[in-house]
């Protein structure tokens, strides 16, 4: 059986306060005007330090910090230059669950005339600053992000840029520019709504250490508060996550709380594991422990018992991102440019 829970009405949801997208990227005139020099001088603070003095170089610095620039390293300035090329960024290239978002993004925007370079950027965000500022200046013709982006720096350099921007996999009342994404928080609350209405009351959940899954578990557990039952017991790793994680992972639950009738996996390779060890250990599922994973990955239908989990339309995230990326490169106006595309709860044999 599949639920769909769909996103909630235009009408209720809080008004949406996107950057403005029809300013142009910032100009070398604008940041030496700040920095009250020269055009030639700020090319030459930026490209060829050590013929300008430290004072001058100082205020240049300032003015691009202040301003978000980042030089044209491409086009040498000239606005009209286009790349045909997209940018995804992705948190990992070893697992499955951006794959299908990544290739039908692919596919829509090959059929508009781009091509898309897919950079990883890890789960942590250490890098990824120095990642955009290297990506904007070689300004692709779109980017798109997976989840939302928090940094400070990252929002001014990509406000500054002038380039079409995506944010995807997540939900912001002040996406940069574009989103697609899901609202995690409801997310988790459906999960444990779902488990409740089966029965389930003593409840556990198995996650990675990514924001994402934190907000599932901030919405699995405030649902269980609301529904009476006693504090989800929650243990955390590291994304992304594996099969060894599952089976550790379970078997450290059980340590904590022997008596748990259902247990709540950030990722279907976690819940794998836990159906794993569950075997090995002599535990019936569903009969004793219930198992929701999430991600609805290929081997979710076919592993036995059949894992119930939860579905995001990464086809549909894809090009729907590839069609604003598309539009908003070619001048056109985009009509709707926050997109929620909800989540499908799908009930197998295991819970």
């Amino acid at each position: 059986m599949t639920g769909t829970v769909p996103p909630p009405p235009l009408d209720e949801l809080p008004p949406q306060h996107p950057a403005p997208r029809d300013r142009p990227a910032v100009t070398l005139r604008e940041v030496a005007e700040r920095a009250g020099v020269s055009m030639i001088t700020v090319s030459r603070a930026i490209n060829t330090p050590r013929q300008v003095s430290d004072a001058t170089r100082a205020r240049v610095q300032e003015a691009v910090a202040a301003l978000g620039y980042v030089p044209n390293l491409v086009a040498g300035g000239l606005r009209s230059a286009r790349s045909h090329v997209v940018t995804a960024l992705v948190p990992t290239l070893t697992g499955p669950l951006f794959g299908s978002m990544v290739q039908a993004l692919t596919d829509a925007l090959e059929l508009r005339g781009f091509q898309v370079m897919v950079g990883q950027v890890g789960y942590a965000h250490s890098r990824e600053d120095e990642l955009l500022r290297a990506i904007v200046g070689r300004r692709p013709d779109g980017i798109v992000l997976t989840g939302i982006m928090h940094s400070p720096e990252g929002r001014r350099l990509l406000t500054a840029s002038g380039i079409p921007v995506v944010e995807t996999w997540d939900f912001t009342d002040t996406p940069i520019d574009m989103l697609v994404g899901l609202r995690h928080e409801a997310l988790g609350a459906a999960v444990c709504e779902h488990l409740h209405a089966r029965g389930r009351r003593r409840l556990a959940l198995l996650s990675g250490g990514d924001e994402r899954a934190a907000r599932r578990a901030q919405g699995f557990a405030a649902a269980a508060q609301r529904l009476g039952l006693r504090a989800p017991t929650v243990r955390l790793g590291k994304s992304p996550t594996t099969h060894a994680d599952g089976r550790d992972g379970l078997r450290a639950l059980l340590a904590e709380v022997s008596d748990m009738d259902a247990v709540f996996c950030s990722s279907d390779m976690l819940a794998l594991g836990v159906l794993t060890e569950a075997r090995v250990l002599g535990i019936a599922v569903p009969e004793q422990l219930a198992v929701m994973g999430f991600g609805d990955l290929d081997f979710a239908r076919t592993v036995s018992p059949s894992l119930s989990t939860v579905r995001i339309d990464g086809t549909r995230m894809g090009q729907t991102a590839a069609r604003l990326i598309a539009d908003r490169a070619d001048g056109k106006t985009v009509a709707e440019p926050v997109v929620d595309i909800g989540f499908s709860i799908i009930e197998r044999d295991s819970a």
